[in-house]
């Protein structure tokens, strides 16, 4: 039971970087991750050097996102300490905004439906297989369940199940 975190205890406003820190040689949500944030480290700066550096960090990011299979462009906007487990087919819009300290499992859209993007708030677990669609607010620490489709705000702390997402908690 000591190892058990409360949604409480992760915070929704500060990063958590260690939760995107690579365990090993092969850890390819985590290498995905890591060629987004030096890229946008390095799209910042001038000169031929990070020129040079950027066009190895695309390579690298397109190297992860076929190994993957994930669609995560290289200029969204994603809090740190973001956890993709497993990463295969997750697809997200370059203009959606995510919070810090979220965690997103395989097959998830983060899309337009026509009327703007999602913005998710921190510290947002989001299960395998959900589609989150148009100009959507998910707030702090809520939970989508696995498949759910989500054309509505979510308020804080809440849980969102079903297709289309309904409430069942919060």
């Amino acid at each position: 039971m000591d190892n058990f975190i409360h949604a409480e205890s992760v915070s929704s406003e500060y990063p958590d970087w260690s939760r995107e820190k690579s365990t090993g040689i092969w850890d390819p949500g985590r290498k995905l991750l890591l060629s987004l944030r030096r890229y946008q480290h390095w799209s910042g700066k001038t000169g031929p050097y990070a020129a040079l550096m950027r066009k190895f960090l695309v390579l690298r990011h397109r190297f992860w996102s076929t190994v993957t299979g994930a669609d995560v462009p290289l200029n969204c906007d994603i809090g740190g300490g973001l956890r993709i487990p497993h990463p295969n087919g997750i697809v997200i819009h370059s203009d959606a905004k995510i919070g810090v300290n979220c965690l997103i499992f395989q097959q998830v859209t983060i899309g337009t439906q026509g009327n703007g993007v999602p913005r998710i708030g921190g510290h947002v677990d989001i299960g395998a297989g959900a589609k989150i669609l148009g100009g959507v607010h998910i707030g702090h620490h809520a939970k989508i369940g696995a498949n759910a489709v989500v054309l509505h705000d979510i308020p804080d702390n809440a849980t969102a199940v079903g297709i289309p997402a309904k409430i069942i908690s919060g």
